[in-house]
């Protein structure tokens, strides 16, 4: 099974196994990081779960759709990475996948 490399806010970093079929934020969470709020619980109707995707990904999972677009540019921390971890589904092919949590806003 994979791993993917998780950055939390203070800089410390955790290798959390991939379940495929779950989206980011759902391994991110079910992992113990309390950081992934995910008030919406994946329902793409927040911005809780906002993360940047390292550069080598970022391309690894399909365009963002226009509601993700709207609901990132809601953010002051938004860069060219970013994603909403909700809306990213992992496979096997995101094994050594890195992504830092944002900053809340």
């Amino acid at each position: 099974m994979g791993e993917i490399l998780v950055t939390t806010r203070d800089g410390g970093t955790r290798s959390v196994a991939i379940r495929p079929g779950l989206s980011l934020m759902e391994t991110i969470r079910d992992a113990g990081i309390d950081e992934m709020m995910a008030l919406c619980g994946g329902c793409l109707s927040c911005a809780t779960c906002h993360v940047f995707v390292d550069a080598a990904g970022y391309d690894s999972f399909p365009p963002m759709t226009d509601d993700e677009n709207d609901l990132l540019d809601s953010s002051d921390h938004r860069r060219e990475t970013s994603r909403l971890s909700c809306q990213l589904v992992l496979d096997e092919g995101c094994d050594g996948l890195s992504v830092t949590i944002a900053p809340e806003d």
